[in-house]
């Protein structure tokens, strides 16, 4: 199971909003861009799509920017992989293999199937909100950059 650089950088976006954005405070692309450290075009290509998707709420104007309404924070993170790369990427075989499944299983099918399972109902079980609460009060970091940056210290 793998998740393309858009979905991730998705994901990041969407948990930078949930903890930075509100109705009364909308963030700019160019903005969360540079948090996260993440290509400023491409994010905004993502975000068009997110807004459609009804993951994301934005706002255009002097004021206008990128927020979550309450609707919004329902969504959880399965909605946002969906959105932006349908979940056929997401079922498909570990080894790359175009027929694979429990019936023609391919050698490491049955040792990955559960870990997918359970991945997947955790992205499913919790809500935008609560995994942003929850990435706050373990003080875990959203920044690529940071990431890259702690890992060579």
């Amino acid at each position: 199971m793998m998740l393309s650089r858009a979905s991730k950088y998705a994901i990041l976006s969407t948990l930078y909003l949930a903890e930075h954005a509100s109705e009364n405070r909308k963030i700019s692309v160019k903005v969360i861009a540079e948090s996260i450290d993440v290509p400023s075009p491409f994010l905004a290509k993502l975000f068009q799509q997110l807004v459609k998707g009804k993951i994301i709420s934005s706002t255009k104007g002097p004021n206008g920017g990128f927020y979550l309404t309450k609707k919004n924070q329902k969504k959880n993170v399965l909605d946002i992989i969906e959105n932006i790369d349908g979940l056929n990427r997401i079922n498909e075989c570990f080894l790359g293999l175009s027929e694979c499944d429990g019936t023609n299983p391919c050698p490491v099918h049955f040792i990955v199937e559960p870990f997918k399972n359970s991945i997947l109902g955790k992205f499913r079980d919790k809500n935008i909100m609560e995994f942003s609460q929850e990435i706050v009060s373990k003080g875990r970091k959203l920044t690529i950059k940071d990431i890259s940056t702690e890992i060579n210290s």
